[in-house]
């Protein structure tokens, strides 16, 4: 453990092995570092927060302070962070509310580039990247492998699905289907996360089954829900064409995002 003489380790703070604290961090007292993990400088963490092993955080990030809530009372609440995270300059991360589900939670290597904010009762899975300037308002879900441009923000309540990839400085306002790529203020549908599926190494026949579903679940006739249940039928036994279809029937708060009729043969 390394902890710089002018940063401030308040009394109950848990610090794993390995640890390095840099210059002019304050850990606060309910504060969890789990083995490895590294503090640049000029960091602050507070609140109930466990920051997982081997995460980095660099300087003037503000982690796990109450949360920008105006119902906010001073409940009891927490922060999670998985391992292997990085979280660059100005990032801002806060607990959960007792609206929800009280606690806000982050997953494994996930990085999170300059003054990114996760608000509120977020659950962001693994392997999420946020560009500069992203801003999630509160009780957003965030799936697996989901990548989100520089300067996009997403409304409170809304989903993202796995693998879906949210283009720079749109605004999401809708839940984002599962493979799926949204674009624009305020963003529609604009096809299938096509270059995300290369790179996890879906084969072109994977590819090309999902984009027949996709054309036949977003086309003009009858209704989305029917559209589900024909998509359903036709690629039964395809496990990410369901994973859509499933995406869509748990429904939310939100409506989904949908293409605009001259990109639905995207």
């Amino acid at each position: 453990m390394t902890i710089h003489p002018s940063a401030v380790v308040e009394d109950g703070a848990k610090i794993g092995t390995g640890v390095s604290i840099g210059p002019f961090c304050h850990v606060g007292a309910n504060v969890v570092l789990d083995d490895q993990v590294e503090l640049k400088s000029h960091i602050v963490i507070s609140g109930n927060t466990h920051v997982g092993a081997r995460t980095r955080i660099f300087p003037f990030a503000a982690i796990g302070h109450e949360p920008q809530d105006l119902k906010y009372k001073g409940e009891a609440n927490s922060l999670t962070i998985g391992t292997d995270c990085v979280i660059r300059e100005g990032v801002t991360m806060n607990p959960g509310t007792a609206g929800d589900r009280s606690e806000t939670i982050v997953g494994n290597h996930c990085v999170f580039l300059a003054n990114s904010h996760v608000a509120h009762d977020c659950i962001v899975g693994n392997h999420v990247i946020f560009s500069n300037s992203v801003l999630l308002a509160g009780h957003v879900t965030v799936g697996d492998y989901v990548i989100i441009g520089g300067g996009a923000a997403v409304i409170q309540f809304a989903r993202i699905g796995p693998h879906a990839f949210v283009g720079g400085l749109s605004g999401l306002e809708n839940d984002l289907i599962p493979f799926g790529m949204a674009l624009g203020n305020r963003a529609h549908l604009s096809g299938l996360n096509i270059v995300g599926l290369q790179r996890r190494g879906f084969s072109r026949e994977d590819i090309h089954t999902m984009r027949r579903a996709y054309r036949a679940l977003f086309a003009d006739e009858g209704s989305l829900r029917e559209r589900v249940e024909d998509v359903a039928a036709e690629f039964e036994e395809h496990q990410a064409v369901h994973e859509i279809l499933d995406f869509i029937r748990e429904g939310g708060k939100r409506s989904i995002c949908t293409p605009k009729r001259s990109e639905a043969e995207a």
